[in-house]
């Protein structure tokens, strides 16, 4: 698809009827008790020993596998930042779930200041929640939320395996072998999403993935590079207008976040590999919302991206 065939197909917006009640800058208010940014930071910031690190991952990982939630120990919270990733890998590994991508979450100033988080946190995508649009997404993908995040994406057309050198932007755009605009949809074993901030919940848990629903492919996307960091996107819930954002919210552009992605992954001993997809983080901040609603990104000449959740 080109990006003239993908002006050509995009739907036009949505109308922007007036804001019902429950409507919010992030949907649904469904996100837990503690509002966004006000999450106590936990005291400790030791590294979680070997034991207790293996007591982490079998307990996200039962939730994960069980679907259902699960409170974590408070002698078990930590601030410790390179515990916390060691965690998100090791959850990989006990999973087996096959692997199709990465998403990185927080790549976003503002989601890092919600959550008071260091840094980006990157997850797998799993091909069991890969979708098309315009998608159903089962109930049975999901535990607590459905926080629905705009981004840019990319399909690797290249292996980039570990090395000492690190990659290069011009390392990420010879390797992409197309752009496709994506739902990102989040989602954490812990009941609080903001209140588990405090010792980086959904980092821990998978960077808080669970889905992602992908628009259609644009293999000639070099001739929108340079205007992805402006590129708007308007996001609506139930047919009403929420927000809209740009692509600079990704690291300031998409692909200085798939960048930063190849080079976390090669400072943890991983390769990414031809055929992956990387989605490079939200561009709207958060939208959360519940079974039966139906959440629809209009990404301009890229089209739309459409997910209900059953």
């Amino acid at each position: 698809m080109t990006p003239e065939a993908a002006g050509a197909e995009a739907a036009p917006p949505a109308e922007r009827a007036p804001r019902p009640q429950w409507l919010t800058d992030r949907g649904r208010a469904v996100y837990g008790w503690t509002p966004p940014g006000q999450s106590t930071p936990c005291a400790r910031e030791s590294a979680l020993d070997e034991g207790e690190l293996s007591e982490v991952v079998e307990l996200i990982a039962a939730g994960r596998i069980e679907r259902r939630s699960v409170v974590l120990p408070e002698r078990l919270w930590t601030r410790h930042w390179p515990s916390v990733q060691q965690v998100a890998l090791a959850l990989d590994e006990r999973l087996g779930w096959e692997g199709c991508g990465w998403k990185i979450g927080a790549a976003a100033a503002d989601i890092r200041r919600a959550e008071k988080v260091p840094g980006p946190s990157p997850g797998r995508v799993y091909r069991r929640g890969v979708a098309t649009s315009p998608a159903v997404l089962d109930r049975e993908l999901f535990i607590n939320y459905r926080c629905c995040e705009c981004e840019f994406a990319f399909e690797l057309g290249a292996d980039f395996p570990v090395r000492d050198e690190p990659y290069d932007e011009g390392d990420a755009r010879a390797g992409i072998a197309a752009l496709f605009p994506a739902l990102e949809i989040g989602d954490t074993v812990f009941e609080d999403w903001y209140g588990a901030s405090g010792y980086f919940g959904s980092c821990l848990d998978n960077g808080g993935g669970a889905a992602l629903v992908e628009g259609e492919r644009v293999t000639e996307w070099s001739r929108l590079g340079g205007e992805l960091a402006s590129a708007s996107i308007d996001v609506y819930l139930e047919g009403h207008y929420v927000k809209s954002g740009t692509g600079a919210a990704a690291m300031g552009h998409p692909v200085t976040s798939l960048t930063w992605l190849l080079n976390w992954l090669r400072e943890h001993g991983r390769a990414a590999e031809a055929g992956e997809v990387v989605s490079t983080g939200t561009c709207t901040g958060h939208l959360f919302a519940s079974p039966g609603d139906t959440v629809r990104a209009d990404f301009g000449v890229l089209g739309v991206v459409e997910a209900r959740f059953a």
